[in-house]
């Protein structure tokens, strides 16, 4: 029987009861205070009507980062081959291989 965890998480005015594996405590925990920071920030600055838009706009910044991070990093390994490339033509012509 694999030990599994029973926990209590706290978004947007509810409780979400869950069973996990411990070794996912820390991380759930911590997205759903970074859940409720983020909520509690568009509260406060934009006329929010209810409890949905306010969701709605956390999922959306959160998935918008993860997906930058992706663009951001296929950027980089594209640059990153670019400049491999160049080194290995720079080198084979001092080696003299074609």
């Amino acid at each position: 029987m694999s030990d599994k965890l029973k926990i209590k998480l706290s978004i947007a005015d509810r409780v979400y009861p869950l069973t996990i594996d411990p070794s996912q405590e820390e991380g759930l925990r911590k997205a759903a205070k970074n859940i409720e920071q983020l909520a509690k920030k568009f509260e406060q600055s934009y006329a929010v009507r209810d409890k949905q838009d306010v969701l709605a706009m956390c999922a959306l910044q959160f998935a918008s980062k993860i997906e930058q991070k992706g663009i951001d990093q296929s950027e980089g390994t594209v640059a990153a081959t670019e400049r491999l490339r160049a080194l290995d033509a720079l080198l084979n012509s001092k080696l003299g291989i074609q």
